[in-house]
């Protein structure tokens, strides 16, 4: 008898904002949908229904014996790094005998990074105010995190917002936070202005709607009221798109085989990045830095052991 495969569990943050909860659940029904193979239930770490031992409580109840869990979440944080795998550690003292996989975090993966560049594109218009098609090279965009205590967390934004400048031809990306982490959304405004920014656009690096998001909107109008000298424009969160949908299950995937890369989402030699499509394959050989001692011991561009064109 074939074995089936483990069934998919969904991790959210959870939010006050019932339309985000809503849409995280609507996620779930979708991805069971699109998978009628796969048995799959999603849950909440904290302040909405349902809660994750709920969701899996009801795998259980439906026979499932093994999972994979993915968090949807675009940077591995305290939720990511602890609180998830506590809790998950808690339901197997509950149901003796389930046995499940741990994924990472969504982020900054080329798929998303292509669903903001639309995201950007939306908010921009195929014109602008005069009908002249917008010279990306005018446009800076602040990427707005959540923020977090973790400064690693903090850094992934960062890194998000570099791979998304990288070869799509805005004058510039940079970073705030929307809480617990500096600077904050009109710092970082005024930042961007400082630059030289005369066209901005305010981009909310979050997967659904709910309260934070909607503060970044409104510290984004109150900062343009302020400011009419420059442009101000605010962008949609990423939205359960077909990208988002799909990348979920490359992340359920790699679980299920243990194949967790590190930073193979973004290696140029592995994906096509914009600009960088040339690099895509190319064999890797030793490199020697100049401030090396020794040169007669080589290594491999980037710290890469293995071979770029799988």
């Amino acid at each position: 008898m074939t074995t089936p495969p483990p069934a998919l569990l969904i991790a959210g943050h959870g939010t006050r904002d019932e339309a985000g909860a809503e849409a995280f659940r609507d996620f779930v029904r979708e991805l069971g949908r699109r998978h009628p193979e796969l048995p799959v239930a999603g849950g909440f770490i904290e302040l909405s229904p349902p809660p994750l031992g709920e969701a899996v409580a009801e795998l259980v109840e439906r026979g499932v014996r093994r999972f994979a869990a993915v968090p949807l979440m675009l940077v591995s944080a305290g939720h990511a790094k602890g609180d998830i795998p506590a809790a998950l550690a808690r339901e197997k003292e509950r149901h003796p005998g389930i046995s499940y996989a741990y994924g990472r975090p969504l982020g900054p993966h080329p798929a998303l990074l292509r669903v903001l560049e639309r995201r950007l594109d939306e908010a921009l218009g195929a014109a602008g105010p005069d009908g002249v098609p917008v010279d990306r090279s005018e446009v800076t965009v602040l990427l707005v995190g959540r923020g977090s205590t973790d400064p690693d967390a903090n850094a992934e934004v960062h890194r998000a917002a570099r791979l998304l400048w990288e070869g799509r031809g805005y004058a510039g990306v940079e970073t705030a936070f929307v809480s617990l982490a500096a600077p904050d959304v009109p710092s970082g405004l005024d930042r961007c202005v400082r630059l030289g920014a005369r066209r901005i656009v305010v981009l909310p690096y979050f997967l659904f709607t709910g309260i934070l998001p909607e503060r970044v909107r409104r510290q984004t109008e109150d900062w343009a009221a302020a400011h009419p000298e420059t442009e101000v424009r605010s962008a949609e969160v990423i939205g359960p798109e077909p990208e988002l949908l799909d990348l979920v299950m490359e992340r359920y995937e790699e679980a299920v085989k243990g194949d967790l890369r590190m930073n193979c989402d973004s290696c140029v030699y592995r994906i096509a990045l914009p600009g960088f499509e040339d690099k895509v394959g190319l064999p890797q050989q030793p490199h020697f830095h100049p401030d090396d001692d020794d040169h007669h011991h080589g290594h491999h561009h980037g710290g890469h052991a293995h071979s770029h064109a799988h």
